[in-house]
């Protein structure tokens, strides 16, 4: 991998082990327009990388990621067609993480929310520390969950528990995310790197050929969900993108106060 053609990912190898880290960590790891786009083909690249079989994904300081970045939100608003790049870029995250075929281990050591809790979910392991929430609170800032959670959420807890989430955009603790099933393992904070690590080197140690053709065999659902649900979730997103309430929801968040809604 050409890793000097990424700004806001880090890496770092430890035998065949790739782990990648979302690396704003002053602002939580949010994604911002650049982040989107190395989002986009990192996944791509690493299931390129001839020096890796396993990939762990985390991020640097206190979060997973916080979800999109406040000023990204606002040059969408501001020039509703660059949402088409973003819808684009958006789908290539989600099916690169389906096509890659190494397993790809989310290492959560903190908060995941919005676009950070869907490439979560999306991964094929997830480890979180238990100090970590995972929520999908796209609602909350006046967006459609169209990056993906409505593909990803109902396969793991359910459409009732899966709506009830994405419609209130409630974030829940790693302990009841996995005791729903939506996440796999929840270890104290200060056992997390080694947690990942055991279970990164237990799959580097098996029948490599045979665990990746599993992954993607397990994948070919979802990603027949994520074709034909995709395009219909970012377009509602595109739209609710130019919403008043969208554009509300971004003024509170800079002016630290609660959004006042108002239905359009």
């Amino acid at each position: 991998m050409k890793f000097d053609t990424y700004t806001t990912l880090s890496f770092a190898r430890r035998g065949r082990i790739l782990e990648i880290t979302m690396d704003r960590p002053a602002t939580l790891n949010a994604v911002d327009e650049v982040m989107h786009e190395e989002l986009a083909r990192v996944f791509t690249d690493a299931s390129n990388d001839a020096d890796s079989d396993i990939v762990v994904l985390t991020g640097a300081g206190r979060a997973f990621s916080s979800g999109g970045d406040v000023v990204f939100f606002q040059k969408m608003i501001d020039e509703p067609a660059s949402f088409e790049k973003t819808a684009r870029e958006a789908k290539q995250i989600i099916f690169s993480l389906l096509d890659c075929e190494k397993p790809v281990i989310a290492k959560l050591n903190g908060h995941a929310t919005g676009l950070g809790a869907t490439i979560a979910l999306f991964c094929d392991i997830v480890f979180a520390a238990d100090s970590a929430k995972i929520g999908d609170p796209h609602v909350s800032v006046g967006l459609v969950a169209g990056d993906g959670g409505a593909v990803i959420w109902p396969q793991l807890i359910g459409y009732a528990r899966a709506k009830e989430y994405l419609m209130t955009g409630t974030l829940m603790t790693a302990t009841q995310a996995a005791g729903m099933g939506l996440i796999n393992h929840v270890v104290p904070l200060a056992e997390l790197d080694v947690r990942v690590g055991q279970f990164a080197d237990t799959l580097a140690a098996g029948a490599i050929k045979a665990i990746k053709w599993t992954k993607l065999s397990v994948n070919i659902g979802l990603k027949q969900l994520a074709s034909s649900i995709m395009d219909a979730s970012l377009a509602y997103e595109a739209m609710s993108n130019v919403t008043a309430d969208h554009q509300e929801a971004v003024n509170a968040f800079r002016e630290k106060r609660k959004p006042v809604f108002v239905g359009r």
